[in-house]
């Protein structure tokens, strides 16, 4: 599963087999910390399981992780020893790329030290929580912002009755069936890759497997598994439509997820021997500029009206759908779009113990007009991720417009974004 590429074994041949236990002041530098770095999220991982997303470093380093992982109170003090070596080590007259290094390990420690104090008890708000996870503070508008949307999207579903009810109705004509799943997911994600391979060069061994599976918070992820490897899994507890086969094949593979930690591990693994981007700790401002850029890239790949002409002409015949009024959906989705962040002040309510579940629920139903199953599924998704949740719609939106400032080549911006240590901060 941790693949390891011969270069980087190169590389680290001349290094210990474990990570250092402490700074060496004479001789300290970032290469060292990265080092310890990895240590202190491998350990993280052991006390919270699911907080390491990705790992495909020397497989001893986990090995020693797992033997003899250092209680909350140790890796708090391990990561604040970080901070220190990390401020005390000089990036002046240095090239760009190195100073940006040392912005990105502090970052990420920043967010460890966050996790852990979150670990150890300490309650965050939804806002300071997001912020000192991801580096980006949420704005939390009223509910009643989205009210005029939602009445937007009365007028244009047909019906009667419930809103949700009706665009769930609306949405039931573009449903996959069971047995069409996997031709639909296997064109749709063979287009992403088409699309994105025009623009991005990617690891000649870039490859992926696809799964269906079910009993899960989300609905789609990414298993990153090093050398240029992803295995896939869609979740099939709730009905799955036509776009978002399209959806799920850009987000978590092309140009989304699989392409982002491929051009990383290429990019600093294996060419520069920056061991730190060997690891993937889920709650870190890395997920912000994954799951942004994995949103973004549905718009980046499919332009325009280009998803629904791939929807009408390819996903629905091969669904079996004949009839289902792609352009009205277009619209309607647009629409839904523009309500995603009606979810942060919902989750915010709800994590605080001001709304219960039941009342999420339904707020979750009537904002994201999806029918009680799935609002209920997304529930168990705030309870699991949090504040994660951000990074999605907030994510996707900075993610946007920091690529199309970059010049007229938007996919030559977002090529940039994957392979770098930009941070959420850098973005704005």
């Amino acid at each position: 599963m941790r693949a390891l590429v011969l270069s980087f074994l190169l590389f680290l041949g001349a290094c210990a087999t474990a990570p250092t236990a402490g700074p060496a002041a004479s001789r300290d530098s970032l290469d060292a910390v990265a080092r310890d770095y990895v240590a202190l999220i491998l350990e993280i991982g052991e006390r919270e399981p699911g907080y390491v997303d990705a790992y495909y470093g020397p497989p001893e380093w986990a090995q020693a992780a797992q033997a003899n992982p250092r209680d909350i109170s140790a890796l708090m003090q391990g990561a604040a020893s970080l901070t220190e070596r990390l401020n005390a080590i000089s990036v002046a007259g240095a090239e760009p790329a190195v100073a940006q290094r040392k912005a990105y390990l502090l970052a990420h420690v920043s967010a460890a030290s966050a996790r852990l104090r979150m670990l150890s008890g300490e309650r965050l708000s939804f806002a300071d929580e997001a912020e000192a996870l991801f580096g980006v503070r949420p704005e939390l508008r009223p509910l009643s912002d989205f009210d005029p949307i939602l009445a937007q999207i009365d007028q244009l579903v047909p019906g009667d009755g419930e809103l949700a009810a009706r665009v769930a109705a609306f949405r039931g004509n573009f449903r996959i069936p069971a047995d069409r799943l996997q031709v639909v997911f296997d064109a749709s994600i063979a287009e992403c890759r088409r699309r994105t391979l025009a623009h991005m060069n990617l690891p000649t061994n870039e490859r992926f497997t696809l799964a269906f599976v079910t009993d899960k918070p989300w609905s789609g992820y990414n298993y990153y598994l090093g050398g240029a490897a992803s295995r896939i899994e869609i979740n099939t507890d709730q009905p799955i439509f036509t776009d978002r086969a399209i959806d799920l094949g850009c987000h978590e593979a092309y140009p989304g997820h699989h392409v982002y930690n491929a051009l990383l591990e290429q990019t600093f693994v294996v060419e520069r021997g920056w061991v730190e981007m060997s690891v993937y700790p889920l709650y870190s401002p890395m997920s912000f500029v994954a799951e942004g850029s994995a949103n973004y890239g549905i718009d980046l790949a499919f332009p325009g009206d280009e998803a629904a002409r791939f929807e009408q002409d390819v996903l629905l015949p091969l669904a079996g759908l004949t009839g289902a009024p792609v352009e009205r959906k277009a619209e309607l989705n647009a629409l839904v779009r523009r309500l995603a962040r009606a979810e942060y002040t919902i989750a915010d309510d709800y994590l605080a113990g001001r709304i219960d579940r039941a009342e999420a629920t339904q707020l979750l139903s009537r904002y994201m007009l999806t029918t009680p199953e799935r609002a209920a599924q997304r529930v168990r998704f705030i309870d699991t991720y949090r504040s994660y949740i951000i990074n999605y719609g907030l994510g996707r939106d900075v993610v946007q417009a920091w690529v199309e400032r970059q010049g007229p080549d938007h996919w030559q911006g977002m090529e940039t974004l994957l392979a770098s240590q930009i941070l959420p901060v850098d973005l704005f």
